[in-house]
């Protein structure tokens, strides 16, 4: 039987009623840039997965994330899972920097493409999502998510359904 070094890993975050409350008051690119500027809290599947960053302007966003181990499937490479939430909050985010205030968005779908596998050696990725087209009702993004080398490791469209709140 092969030994087993179990590691751990813990971490916090905030209530995200907190961003939650913001959308009846500043505009989905307000609210992005106030998390980004440390105002707001981050969200928690940001914490969980240990996203590093996020950059927002209207229509675009980027989220970095280091590839660690604790993103890995039995295989020994990130999760898709991991990916395609990668995927989904880049895209996703990018519609919400389209939306006025006391709007709201939820995905429709996600479909994705994965074109290598991610792992440690990776390094930093990047994910940038960005909106195609956006109307009243609906908006569709994209995402590209790539390693520190620049390399493509998947691409994502998302279909966003858009409601008041």
């Amino acid at each position: 039987m092969t030994q087993m070094q179990q590691r751990t890993r813990t971490f916090s975050w905030d209530d995200p009623q907190v961003n939650a409350a913001a959308l009846g008051t500043l505009t989905g690119l307000e609210l992005l840039k106030a998390m980004i500027a440390g105002e707001y809290p981050a969200p928690p599947i940001m914490r969980l997965l240990d996203m590093e960053r996020m950059e927002a302007e209207e229509g675009r966003v980027v989220v970095t994330m280091r590839a660690q181990e604790f993103h890995y499937n039995p295989l020994g490479g990130v999760h898709g899972g991991v990916i395609a939430t990668l995927l989904d909050t880049a895209a996703a985010c990018a519609v919400h920097t389209t939306l006025p205030a006391r709007t709201g968005y939820t995905s429709l779908d996600l479909t994705t493409k994965f074109l290598r596998p991610a792992s440690v050696a990776s390094g930093l990725l990047r994910c940038e999502g960005t909106v195609i087209s956006r109307g009243r009702r609906t908006a569709l993004a994209q995402a590209q998510l790539t390693d520190e080398a620049g390399r493509l490791i998947a691409h994502a469209t998302s279909s966003c359904l858009i409601f008041e709140v």
